[in-house]
């Protein structure tokens, strides 16, 4: 299997994309820039509701809605060899794992790996007060008092990575790319909550390389978001420059097999200054529409 390398932008309008339960489930951030953070577990979180949702065990998963440990999770395992553990659980076979069987810890390194999403654009937070209708105590009447903290408006990018040489281990098959992709592009709408709703996936850019050898640098390095008002309060108001994403792509195009796109409709995108969409931005090379 080849490597491949992903570019991934969603947004989030008045929403909590990824709460630190060290600060009240504030959103994640960068207080010295005022950038919105997102772990690479959060994204990880929602491929695999995807999947559980399409009927794929996880090794990752509760039972009957409740969290167990490893070793309750893999207890019918004892005898089992690597390639039963890759056929039964395909998010191992995409993020890998640390099993407990024979009395041996295991860690598979996962081909599919992200780093720490951010945003591209300064986030203001918005702090309010909630009070629930239920009595905060038997001896209390009164409905809970608590906190809900929001982001205005936060454009967030991450960058991936599909190893090849991990992936010929794990056995990844072209069809969990397939399954990985979809999930890219649908899993954030699909698993919905109160504090998540409000979040669109925007782009999705997966390149896809000639070998197992190749990787370029982040494709985050190579965009900027061009805001239209001081603080950006919906995708109405920003649009998204490519023209040095192309560059950089183009400069490498001898190494690149396939794109793989998913594009919203809304995201305004540039080459140059120019709108254009990004299909037609990256038209030298093969490109495929998610």
């Amino acid at each position: 299997m080849d490597n491949s390398l992903m570019l991934y932008l969603y947004d989030a309008q008045m929403a909590n994309p990824n709460g630190d339960p060290d600060e009240e489930n504030r959103p994640r951030m960068d207080d010295e820039r005022n950038i919105n953070l997102v772990s690479d577990l959060r994204l990880k979180r929602y491929i695999r509701d995807y999947l559980l949702d399409k009927g794929h065990e996880l090794y990752v998963q509760k039972i009957e809605g409740k969290p167990v440990t490893a070793e309750e999770r893999i207890k019918d395992l004892k005898n089992a060899d690597d390639k039963t553990i890759f056929e039964r659980f395909i998010d191992i076979r995409l993020f890998g794992a640390t099993v407990s069987v024979k009395n041996d810890n295991r860690a598979f390194i996962g081909p599919v790996q992200f780093n720490w999403g951010y945003s591209l654009n300064k986030v203001e937070l918005l702090e309010s007060s909630i009070t629930s209708h239920f009595a905060s105590s038997s001896s209390n009447r009164q409905g809970a008092m608590g906190k809900d903290y929001r982001v205005k408006y936060s454009f967030i990018a991450f960058s991936g990575v599909i190893s090849g040489k991990r992936a010929e281990f794990t056995d990844l098959s072209a069809n969990d790319i397939k399954l990985l992709d979809e999930a890219m592009k649908k899993a954030i709408p699909l698993q919905t909550t109160r504090s998540k709703i409000g979040q669109t996936p925007r782009l999705y850019l997966r390149v896809e390389f000639k070998d197992n050898e190749t990787m370029l640098n982040d494709l985050r390095n190579y965009i900027d978001l061009i805001s239209y008002e001081e603080s950006l309060r919906s995708i109405n108001e920003c649009a998204l420059e490519c023209g040095r994403l192309k560059e950089y792509l183009v400069k490498n195009k001898d190494l690149i097999k396939n794109i793989y796109l998913f594009q919203d409709e809304e995201l305004k995108t540039l080459e140059n200054g120019e709108t254009r969409h990004v299909k037609d931005i990256l038209n030298c090379f093969s490109v495929q529409e998610i």
